[in-house]
């Protein structure tokens, strides 16, 4: 694809993300699941795209992402490990990529995607060490919920404390980050439009196991990242009939007698043209109400796309 190069590095990358949104913008057609529930997202209970479409679980994710350490877990006995995910994935990605270490001043600046950014809390994240980063996710409700972050830099949320009492609480984006080097779009990470142009790094965290298409994303990552850029996979593999069809798991069943697992299937995709460069755990920790959460653990890999960016 041609891409005319602005003057500057900042100004070429910059055009680069607008170039995306106008396309992703076409592709968007509005949110769906708009009758409001009050299920946890912590359910196992399925209910696919619509389950991210309610107050419910933009309260609880501008909690993960962006409520302090104390709101989000007062109790000096809990796993205080699995807090700052979106920080941790953060650094993950910046450790990783090669485009951040420009010493010559050359290459155009680093620009990174957050697909399934949810409310944008790694995509604030990112936006420490990238100076130009893309969320996007298929729920209206969560990029509306961090386009308001992105604004203000803060907004009230509900934490359910029990029952039906709840208390607000404030999410805030870190004074220290640069908020104008975000932006947010609505767009689907099955479908995204054949034409993007390439990307320093993609994060998808937390949402392989939560499409209905997922095998279809992942063949789609090849054209999303550069020669030289990295893909960070984060995912708990809860594969569940209520979000993916059981003939699209990538793992989570037997064939002819021998178990399939996620991380094999993903490396057997990615492998002729990624380079697995690294894999850790990564903990994390949602709040459902004040005495229960969802403790998880994430399998994180890097994939490094083979060749380099001239």
């Amino acid at each position: 694809m041609a891409f005319v190069l602005a003057a500057s590095a900042g100004v070429a990358a910059t055009l680069l993300v607008q170039q995306i949104a106008n396309r992703l913008q076409k592709k968007s057609g509005g949110g769906k699941g708009d009758d409001i529930q009050e299920r946890s997202t912590t359910s196992s209970a399925g209910g696919g795209a619509a389950a991210y479409e309610t107050k419910r679980a933009v309260d609880e994710y501008l909690q993960f992402h962006f409520a302090s350490p104390d709101d989000l877990l007062p109790y000096a006995n809990g796993p205080k490990e699995a807090l700052s995910f979106t920080a941790r994935l953060a650094q993950l990605c910046e450790r990783h990529c090669d485009a951040l270490a420009d010493f010559t001043g050359e290459r155009e600046d680093a620009v990174a995607l957050d697909l399934g950014c949810a409310v944008g809390g790694a995509t604030f994240e990112l936006a420490r060490a990238f100076p130009h980063v893309l969320g996007i996710d298929y729920s209206k409700h969560f990029v509306d919920a961090a386009d308001l972050m992105k604004a203000k830099g803060y907004c009230e949320f509900e934490s359910v404390v029990e029952g039906d009492i709840k208390q607000r609480l404030m999410a805030a984006v870190p004074a220290d980050i640069d908020r104008s080097r975000v932006r947010f779009m609505q767009g689907d990470a099955c479908d995204l439009p054949s034409n993007l142009v390439q990307l320093d790094c993609v994060l998808a965290a937390n949402l392989l196991c939560r499409l209905p298409e997922p095998m279809a994303f992942l063949s789609r990552c090849r054209s999303l990242v550069k020669p030289g850029g990295v893909l960070v996979l984060v995912s708990p593999y809860s594969w569940l009939k209520g979000w993916t069809d059981k003939a699209k798991w990538l793992g989570g069943y037997y064939k002819d007698g021998q178990p399939v697992r996620t991380a094999d299937t993903i490396a057997a995709v990615l492998s002729p043209d990624f380079e697995l460069v690294a894999q850790e755990n990564v903990p994390f920790l949602i709040r459902e109400h004040a005495r229960k959460f969802q403790w998880g653990c994430s399998h994180a890999v890097v994939w490094k796309r083979k060749g380099r960016t001239l």
